[in-house]
């Protein structure tokens, strides 16, 4: 265990309970009418006996699931909230950096904003002053200062309050969700402050679903789950740990969904589809799948006939793009009266992250034209490792300096500016 002096931040036993009633009054006047009347509440505990430390310096991630109680905790971190029972300890000055609009008044302009919002980090006036040019620059809204707050967009909004928080020179900083609004750009000045931040020594308790940005600058993470610390540890170890929660509760959820492998329309067809199913490597009926992992597609057919066919079908994305197809036209296939299996063998999804849907079709033989088809036919989803890139497939490749001697490329260049400058 650390030494005390060493601790930014300390949380003990905190739990949240709220009480959330069954029957708002958002008048004055219902108000005074149900004065008398017992109110019914239902009770919400948020936190569970939650205990932690971050160390001073410490860049410290908070992830979890929507509903588990991270937004609480931070505010609870920051004194927005008072815990239902346990206490928090710091050692230093707070710069909390949370909800959209917390510490602004939308009635007024990002210039008095700023003021406002410095006076509530604990800046004076003259230290706001000092720093008000650098603000401005940093959030990129030197033409909108004079705009009432209200009338900004989103993105505006964060990268204001995000500017002020980190130029009230705070020695812990309190982030919820910095990256979730704003443009790419905001977001590599965002990334490069958290560098400037470690440089510094400064601490900061960070709560994302980014679980690229907790594993690439977050020391150790936090996971909770309903409400509970589910573990505490070095950040790649964490966001391993929520990946697999994830692949977990996706699988269960999967599997409760209504079996629509048999459409019962076709039930009478002679030759018809009455079954599919995603299989692992070892044969066990499966959801979920990481990026690189084998993936099976077993297929029940019906045969009432001595009709030849062609089994075939596709994967495409949740909102309908084609991906890959697959079948077995040109290939040797024998489909018996009776009940026929068949399997399609993927040895490694080349897919990145995402939910996706395999189709499968029966096809006449040497006509190809469909007998039996069912669509989504079976949902399954990918979780990518952290180091995978953006898209929807993962390439086997890699870059190589070529040392042999190679004629000069060319390339024909357009400059975009200029391009843009001519159609106006």
């Amino acid at each position: 265990m650390a030494k005390e002096t060493d601790i930014a931040i300390k949380v003990e036993n905190v739990s949240k309970l709220f009480r959330i009633p069954h029957e708002k009054h958002t008048t004055l006047k219902a108000s005074a009418l149900n004065i008398f009347s017992k109110r019914s509440y239902t009770e919400f505990s948020a936190l569970k006996d939650v205990s932690f430390e971050v160390k001073k310096g410490e860049f410290f991630g908070i992830i979890g699931r929507n509903g588990c109680g991270k937004s609480t905790l931070l505010k609870i971190i920051a004194g927005i909230y008072l815990p239902t029972s346990g206490k928090v300890k710091f050692d230093g000055r707070i710069s909390p950096f949370l909800d959209l609009g917390v510490g602004f008044n939308p009635e007024l302009t990002a210039r008095e904003n700023i003021f406002l919002g410095g006076a509530i980090l604990g800046l004076t006036r003259k230290g706001i002053e000092s720093n008000f040019d650098k603000i401005v620059e940093f959030s990129e809204l030197e033409e909108f200062l004079d705009k009432k707050f209200k009338n900004f967009s989103s993105g505006m909004q964060v990268r204001l309050a995000f500017a002020l928080a980190i130029y009230a020179h705070a020695e812990i900083l309190l982030m919820d969700e910095v990256l979730a609004v704003g443009d790419s750009n905001f977001q590599n000045k965002c990334l490069q402050e958290f560098n400037n931040y470690k440089a510094e020594g400064k601490t900061v308790v960070l709560v994302t679903h980014d679980i690229a940005v907790v594993q690439r600058y977050c020391d150790r993470a936090l996971l909770l789950r309903n409400g509970r610390i589910s573990r505490i540890g070095k950040s790649e170890d964490i966001c391993n740990e929520y990946i697999l929660q994830n692949m977990s509760d996706e699988e269960m959820r999967l599997n409760q969904q209504e079996d629509t492998s048999i459409d019962q329309k076709n039930i009478h067809r002679q030759v018809r589809i009455s079954g599919v199913k995603i299989l692992d490597e070892d044969s066990s009926e499966k959801h979920v799948f990481k990026t690189g992992k084998p993936m099976n597609i077993a297929v029940q057919i019906e045969n009432e006939s001595e009709q030849k066919i062609d089994l075939g079908g596709c994967i495409v994305t949740n909102d309908g793009h084609y991906l890959a197809g697959f079948s077995t036209k040109g290939e040797s296939m024998s489909v018996g009266r009776g009940t026929n299996h068949f399997i399609y063998r993927i040895d490694a999804l080349p897919f990145l992250s995402g939910n996706y849907y395999i189709n499968i079709a029966l096809f006449d033989y040497g006509t190809f034209a469909i007998i039996d088809l069912l669509e989504k036919a079976r949902e399954f989803k990918i979780f990518s490792n952290i180091e995978d890139k953006d898209g929807l497939f993962l390439l086997k490749a890699n870059w190589e300096k070529d040392e042999a001697t190679q004629p000069e490329l060319q390339v024909d260049r357009v400059d975009v500016h200029q391009s843009d400058e001519s159609t106006n």
